[in-house]
């Protein structure tokens, strides 16, 4: 294949608030590689935040940028394999063309103390799709091309394009309540229904806690959340969040809190509603500092504060999930567009109109 035919169509990102529809060079499988042509590829809140030019990913203050651009964005992608590199190696003989697949969003090196123990999605070098272009890029584009290095599942073909669209971020929310060890006497708050929050709602139902409470300030969501099994929704806009939960649990506070918003209030509010020796999960990537009572943790509530990263050991379960109808995307995929029209994808993703919006490559 030469010439024209050889390119695609891509975002590409050149920095903040500067991403670009391009038509670039198509990837290659190398020995033991994979290129998938992408059906779909969804916008993050993390992309969002990314394009706007939050200091996590650009650094500032004396901290290099995370980013690396130019760079195709997109990390939660899934597709079909279009080309096989050849080699025992990899993924050469695990996968044929025309299976159905997804690659974990973080790219292992395999070689430092963390792949070594097997905590890979803490990897010290910690390469992930869409924002280094040296591992690979990402998924908003025709094609992609997966690392010899990469956790690669296959997805059955029955499970729903929009399905597959969310694996990635099922496999977070998992994780994420996982690290919240619900327990069936538990009252679970998960503050924020966007995406994320609304998988966990459907995950944390599976623990069948005592009592699943879902705060947000938009009521389309909260009417969501209640369809997904959330048995309170409270929106702090109109009601005193800490205070209905207290009245839910005799005063004490809710014994697991997961924070999903992304804001700093969610951390507060946290802080605030969760009772003494409770389970305190951080899951959001931010936007800015938060900053917060320390005491709080430590000296009046002796908190368990656990963090959430990635997706770990989690997408043969969200795709088990899927395929067993347990967890949906119905209503929580609001918004689908080609590649193209990527300024009107962004500024709806990145506003309150939407849910989960996703790319689409031309067919």
């Amino acid at each position: 294949m030469t010439g024209s035919n050889r390119l695609m169509t891509a975002i590409v990102c050149h920095g903040p608030e500067d991403y670009r529809v391009e038509q670039v060079e198509r990837p290659s499988a190398g020995p033991g590689e994979l290129v998938i042509k992408v059906q779909a590829c969804g916008i993050c809140a993390s992309d969002c935040k990314c394009w706007s030019g939050a200091k996590m990913f650009w650094g500032g203050e004396g901290k290099p940028s995370w980013v690396k651009p130019p760079v195709i964005p997109g990390h939660e992608f899934f597709g079909v394999v279009d080309e096989v590199g050849e080699g025992a190696a990899g993924h050469a003989g695990k996968f044929k063309i025309g299976d159905r697949v997804i690659a974990e969003q973080i790219v292992p090196c395999w070689d430092c103390r963390y792949c070594r123990s097997g905590k890979y999605w803490m990897c010290e070098v910690h390469d992930i799709y869409g924002f280094q272009r040296q591992v690979a890029d990402g998924g908003m584009s025709d094609y992609m091309r997966l690392s010899t290095r990469a956790l690669v599942h296959r997805i059955p073909d029955e499970i729903p394009l929009e399905d597959a669209a969310i694996i990635e971020p099922l496999a977070c929310a998992i994780h994420t309540v996982n690290r919240g060890d619900v327990q069936l006497d538990d009252v679970v708050v998960i503050a924020g229904a966007g995406p994320l929050g609304l998988m966990m709602t459907q995950v944390a139902r599976l623990k069948t806690p005592k009592k699943l409470v879902v705060v947000d300030p938009i009521e389309e969501r909260l009417a969501l959340a209640r369809r997904f099994g959330a048995d309170v929704t409270i929106n702090p806009t109109t009601q005193d969040a800490p205070a209905v939960v207290r009245a839910l649990t005799e005063g004490y506070g809710c014994d697991v809190y997961i924070e999903t918003t992304g804001a700093p209030v969610g951390v507060v509010q946290g802080l605030d509603m969760i009772r003494k020796l409770g389970r305190f999960v951080e899951f959001s990537v931010f936007g800015k500092e938060t900053s917060v009572d320390w005491s709080i943790i430590g000296d009046r509530k002796e908190l368990d504060v656990r963090g959430s990263h990635l997706g770990p050991y989690c997408y043969p379960i969200a795709i088990d999930l899927l395929q067993r109808k347990l967890v949906t995307s119905a209503g929580i995929v609001t918004h689908s567009f080609a590649l193209p029209d990527w300024d009107r994808a962004i500024g709806i993703a990145n506003s309150p109109e939407s849910i989960k919006v996703l790319l689409q490559p031309a067919a």
